[in-house]
C-alpha cells in the first residue's frame, strides 16, 4: 500500500477542520497539507443535521470565522447557510481541493524514530485502505458521535404505530404537513423544532421533563444593520460587531454565574413579556441556575408566537409508556401523535473514533490532560481542536488553529521535529475538561470520553475567551512544559523539558486576528 506524505493532516472538514487548515496554509503558505472527510460534502455538523429549522445557537458574528468576516446582519444562521459558509471559505483559502472526502480515519500512531505519525484510513465507498505519513495531525472532528446520537428507550415503543425519527438521523422524505408531532425534549434543537415544523403541522407539541432557560433575541442585529446603511466597510463592521458579542458573551456568563437569582428573575422576567399574560410558566421554570446549561436563543420570538397562535404547545411531565398513537404521560394525560422526534441529545466521541498510539503504545485519552486546551499530555505533534460550551464555538476553534500554525511553524524555524507536553500527576485532575459546571446531558456522558482538567496553568481549562487569546495567541510558543527533540532522538537523551534556544519574536500570527476585541472583565476563575 502506497503511503502519501504530507506536513500537516487535518481530520474533518467542518468548522474546526476548515478553520485548522487556513490557519496553517496562512502561516506557512508552503506547507504540504490534506484534510480527511468522512462526509461527502464540507460542513461536517451542519451536513449531517438536515431537521427542519436547524441553525446555530450563537450568534454568526462569534460563530464565523476570525479571519472571513460574516456581512449577513441576522444574528443567527440556518444550517444550509453555514455549510455554505464554510466550504466557501475552504475554496477561497485553498483548502477545498485537498479534502480527500469519504475516508474515515481508522488508526494513528506516532514513531519517536521518525518523528512522524502513520495515520491509516479507509475510503468507506470502495473499502480500501490508504495510508498517510505527517508531521503533524490536527484533530477537528469536534465530540459528537456522527454514527450513534443519543437515544434513550421508553416504555412501549414497539406498540407505536406511527413514525418516529431522531433529529441526527432526519429522513428526507418525512412529510409533517397536517399530522401531530410530539418533540420530546427542551434543548436547542426541540426549541428550534417547534416554530418550524408548526407551520405545516396540525399541531406540534413540545414534551419536556424539565424547562431550559430561554432567551429571545431579535433576527437582525441592529447594529450591523445601522453600520451597513451607513456604509461602514464590512470588515470594520464585522470587527465592531464581533467585539462586542464577545463581550456581551463573557459578560452575560459571568453576570449568570454570580448572580444566579437576579439573572433568572431577569430571563423569567422577559420570556413572560414575549410569551403574554396567560404563559404558563412552569413550562419555562428550570430547577436549576442560570448557565448550569447552555441558554436556548429564540430569534424574533418565534417560539412564543406559534404559542400564542395555539399552532403548538408545550407539556411538562413524565412518559408513562408509549401507546399504539401516542404517548401517556404519568400524569395521565394522553398526547396524540402521528411522529415523534426524540430530540434527547448526542453521545460524545473524539478523534471520530480513531485508535491512537505512540510507538505502538495506546493512548487513554481519558486520563490524559490538555497543554493550553490544544495538545494532549505525553503525545507528540498532536492538536486537538475543542470549542467552547459557555460561548461561540468557533472563538475557541479559531484560537487552537491559530495556536498550531504558530507552534508548527516555530518547529520548522528551529529545526525540530517532535513536540510534546510533559505534566506531573499534580497537574491533572479527576474532574473532566467539560464536567465542573455545566450539567447538560452530554456534558456528563462525555466524562467517559474527554481529557481530564488540569491543576494549574498550562493544564487548566479556563472557557474564557480573554485568557485564552493571552494564552494562545500572545504568549511565546517555548513558554511552557514543551519538550523539543530532533526525530530519532534516544528515550534515555529525552529530558523531562527543552530549554528552547533565545526567545522567538517572529509573529507568524494571522494578521486579522482579533487584536482589538475588549480586554477581560474581572472575574472569579471558574471552569465551564
Amino acid at each position: 500500500m502506497e503511503q502519501q506524505h504530507v506536513d500537516v493532516l487535518v481530520i474533518g472538514a467542518g468548522i474546526s477542520g476548515v478553520s485548522a487548515a487556513c490557519h496553517v496554509l496562512r502561516a506557512i503558505p508552503g506547507a504540504s497539507l490534506v484534510v480527511l472527510e468522512r462526509r461527502a460534502r464540507v460542513g461536517g455538523t451542519w451536513d449531517l443535521f438536515r431537521y427542519p429549522g436547524v441553525r446555530s445557537d450563537s450568534d454568526m458574528h462569534t460563530f464565523g470565522f476570525g479571519f472571513r468576516p460574516w456581512h449577513d446582519a441576522r444574528i443567527l444562521a440556518d444550517g444550509a447557510q453555514i455549510r455554505r459558509y464554510v466550504e466557501d471559505t475552504a475554496a477561497e483559502d485553498g483548502v477545498l481541493e485537498r479534502i480527500r472526502f469519504g475516508r474515515r480515519a481508522i488508526s494513528a500512531d506516532f514513531s519517536h524514530a521518525t518523528g512522524r505519525w502513520t495515520v491509516e484510513v479507509e475510503d468507506e465507498s470502495s473499502g480500501a485502505r490508504e495510508s498517510y505519513s505527517a508531521g503533524h495531525v490536527i484533530g477537528s472532528t469536534g465530540y459528537y458521535d456522527y454514527d450513534t446520537p443519543y437515544r434513550p428507550r421508553f416504555p412501549g415503543e414497539a406498540d407505536f404505530r406511527g413514525t418516529l425519527v431522531h433529529p441526527q438521523q432526519w429522513p428526507e422524505d418525512l412529510d409533517h404537513t397536517g399530522r401531530r408531532v410530539v418533540v420530546i425534549g427542551s434543548g436547542a434543537t426541540a426549541i428550534t423544532l417547534l416554530p418550524a415544523m408548526a407551520d405545516k403541522a396540525a399541531h406540534v407539541t413540545m414534551l419536556q421533563r424539565s424547562p431550559t432557560y430561554i432567551l429571545g433575541l431579535p433576527e437582525i442585529d441592529p447594529l450591523t444593520r445601522v453600520l451597513q446603511l451607513l456604509r461602514a466597510p464590512a470588515r470594520l463592521t464585522h470587527r465592531i460587531a464581533r467585539t462586542r458579542n464577545i463581550a456581551l458573551q463573557r459578560g452575560s456568563y459571568l453576570f449568570c454565574r454570580k448572580y444566579p437569582r437576579l439573572a433568572r428573575r431577569i430571563l423569567l422576567g422577559l420570556v413572560r413579556a414575549r410569551a403574554g399574560k396567560d404563559v404558563d410558566m412552569r413550562h419555562f421554570s428550570p430547577h436549576y441556575k442560570p448557565w448550569d446549561q447552555r441558554l436556548c436563543i429564540v430569534p424574533g420570538g418565534d417560539l412564543f408566537k406559534v404559542l400564542k397562535g395555539k399552532k403548538a404547545s408545550i407539556a411538562t411531565d413524565h412518559i408513562d409508556t408509549f401507546t399504539a398513537d401516542g404517548i401517556r404521560l404519568k400524569s395521565g394525560e394522553e398526547l396524540k401523535a402521528d411522529i415523534v422526534v426524540t430530540a434527547t441529545g448526542l453521545n460524545v466521541r473524539l478523534l471520530g473514533g480513531m485508535a491512537l498510539t505512540v510507538d505502538g503504545r495506546p493512548v487513554d485519552i481519558r486520563n490524559r490532560v490538555l497543554y493550553k486546551a490544544v495538545l494532549l499530555e505525553g503525545v507528540p505533534n498532536l492538536s486537538l481542536v475543542i470549542g467552547y460550551t459557555n460561548a461561540s464555538w468557533t472563538l475557541k476553534a479559531d484560537l487552537a488553529a491559530d495556536y498550531t500554525a504558530r507552534l508548527i511553524a516555530y518547529m520548522r524555524r528551529h529545526g525540530h521535529d517532535v513536540a510534546t507536553p510533559l505534566a506531573s500527576d499534580s497537574d491533572r485532575s479527576a474532574a473532566s475538561v467539560m464536567g465542573e459546571a455545566l450539567t447538560s446531558g452530554y456534558i456528563t456522558r462525555a466524562d467517559q470520553v474527554m481529557p481530564r482538567q488540569g491543576t494549574r496553568a498550562p493544564w487548566r481549562l479556563w472557557n474564557n475567551y480573554y485568557r485564552d487569546r493571552a494564552m494562545l495567541q500572545d504568549a511565546p510558543i517555548e513558554d511552557g512544559p514543551l519538550r523539543f527533540e530532533k526525530a530519532g532522538t534516544p528515550a534515555s537523551a529525552r529530558t523531562s523539558a527543552t530549554s528552547p534556544p533565545a526567545k522567538d519574536t517572529k509573529d507568524t500570527r494571522d494578521t486579522t486576528a482579533d487584536a482589538a476585541d475588549a480586554a477581560d472583565p474581572q472575574e472569579t476563575p471558574r471552569v465551564a
